[in-house]
């Protein structure tokens, strides 16, 4: 499993380069539009570590949990309130 720094480093050199073209170009459009991409897909991928650290290390008192149990942990989690 990649460590969390590596996967969002990997996404901010992904954007940096597309950004860094789209700058040349001098394409205000897109720039705009690849910055609220990756703000997006930032939170996005932040949540999915998340669960991802949630469902692959359990804390003290979750170890021994069923897969079940820790899918209901994380629907008590997103639950909207």
């Amino acid at each position: 499993m990649r460590p969390r720094d590596r996967v969002i480093q990997s996404l901010e050199s992904a954007f940096r380069e597309a950004f860094s073209a789209a700058q040349e170009r001098d394409d205000r459009a897109e720039m705009a539009r690849l910055e609220l991409d990756f703000q997006r897909d930032q939170i996005q991928l932040e949540v999915l570590l998340d669960v991802r650290d949630l469902l692959s290390s359990p804390s003290q008192e979750e170890r021994g949990s069923s897969l079940l149990e820790k899918a209901q942990v994380l629907r008590q989690l997103t639950r909207l309130r």
